[in-house]
This record gives C-alpha cells, structure tokens and sequence, in this order.
C-alpha cells in the first residue's frame, strides 16, 4: 500500500524560508563549527558531538576536543576507553565513543577521504542518514537537510505533521524538508530553522507570540483563530 504524501503550497514555503532568514539574519547563533575556517573533519564531528546534545553544550565541548584530536589520524588512535572519558561532558559518552570510534576507523582506512556520493556516504558504518545528509550540505554545499527532532518539530508544527513515527522514513517529512533547503542558501536555512527551533518554536512553552510565522502556523495556541494557512 502506498503512502499517500500530502501536499504543501509552493507560497507558504517561500513564506517560511524568507521569514526565518530575515529572524536568522538578526537572532543566529555562532559556533566554532560554522566558521569558514572549520575544516571538513571539524564540520563532521561538530554534528556527530550534536546529535540529541544542545548546542551551546557542544560548543563548550568542541574546541577542547579537536585541540586534543584534531584530525581523522589523530583520532583513531584513541582507544574507546580514553573516547569513552573524553566524550563524558557531552552525555551518552558510551553511545557517543563507539560511533566516533567506528567512524574514526574507518576514515582511517579511506585516508580522511569522503566519498562525494550519498549513496557511499550512507554505506559507513555509524555514519547515517543525518551524517550523510550534513556532509552533503556542511562538506559539498549540496542542498539537503539537518533534519532532526528540532527542525521535525518546527516543519510539522508549521506545515501539518508527518505520517510516520520515525522522521528517517516518513516520505511527507523527508520531502518537505528537502524542498525548503533546496535553494542557493541551503546551509543558512538548516541552521536558521536549527536555531528558530531553540529560541521560539522551543518542545515546551514556544515563544508563540514572537514569532515571526505565527500567522500561517498550524500549531494550536491560546486565541489562535483558524485560518487557510
């Protein structure tokens, strides 16, 4: 049986991308790992250090680390016990420094070098649809989305929710996604919407009354009045 994927107006994207560039342009965040400078090896582990971690806690975290291991060789010389106790300031250092570890083995064997296809990308052990998806973006300036439970949170209270309980293969999800970063500034859309999702569309008490969007938002709020959006 086919999945039946809704679909969104083209005006209502354009809508949402161009207010959360404008909020960006005044509210964005800066990290160490959006840098220009940032390597290819800082922008990977910047995401794998992100993952179910605040950003402002990775960031504390992130300049300590790569002073410590500052390269894909320097990295996979470690053990996964001294990973292990490296990774304790971000949490889940056991889940944490079997992925780094894995991956770090690995792109010892390619000699730091990163597949350009997504398809090979994905085939690395621990790295994944959302690694793969970030090194398409962060590494190759391809359009594609750092879609997480934050960004999932701002798109489906905003568009309509998705269709399956896992974000990784709800087709609506996935391709709505895909279709607001497919533009020349994809990079600053994943960390405009990143960053909205923090500061306003927050999993508890959203800042509905500041936001930018609220009008066309299908989230429901106190007082809202029900319109086309």
């Amino acid at each position: 049986m086919k999945t039946k994927i809704k679909r969104v107006n083209k005006q209502k994207i354009e809508f949402f991308r161009l207010s959360l560039l404008k909020w960006f342009k005044e509210n964005g965040r800066h990290f160490p790992w959006r840098n220009k400078s940032a390597s290819k090896y800082e922008k990977i582990i910047s995401e794998v250090l992100l993952q179910r971690t605040k950003a402002e806690t990775a960031a504390r975290f992130f300049t300590s680390f790569i002073k410590k291991y500052p390269s894909w060789k320097r990295l996979a010389k470690a053990s996964l016990e001294e990973l292990e106790e490296g990774l304790n300031p971000v949490g889940l250092q056991k889940q944490r420094a079997k992925r780094v570890f894995s991956m770090a083995q690995e792109m010892k064997k390619r000699k730091g070098r990163i597949p350009k296809n997504k398809e090979d990308i994905d085939s690395i052990p621990m790295f994944g649809q959302y690694i793969a998806n970030a090194i398409m973006l962060l590494v190759y300036g391809e359009p594609s989305p750092l879609l997480d439970v934050n960004m999932s949170r701002v798109l489906e209270r905003f568009f309509g929710p998705r269709q399956m309980s896992d974000i990784r293969y709800d087709p609506y999800l996935q391709g709505l996604a895909f279709k607001i970063v497919n533009h020349p500034g994809a990079r600053t859309i994943n960390w405009a919407i990143l960053d909205f999702a923090a500061a306003i569309c927050k999993a508890r008490q959203p800042q509905c009354s500041t936001c930018p969007i609220a009008r066309k938002c299908k989230f429901p709020r106190p007082g809202k009045k029900k319109g086309k959006g």
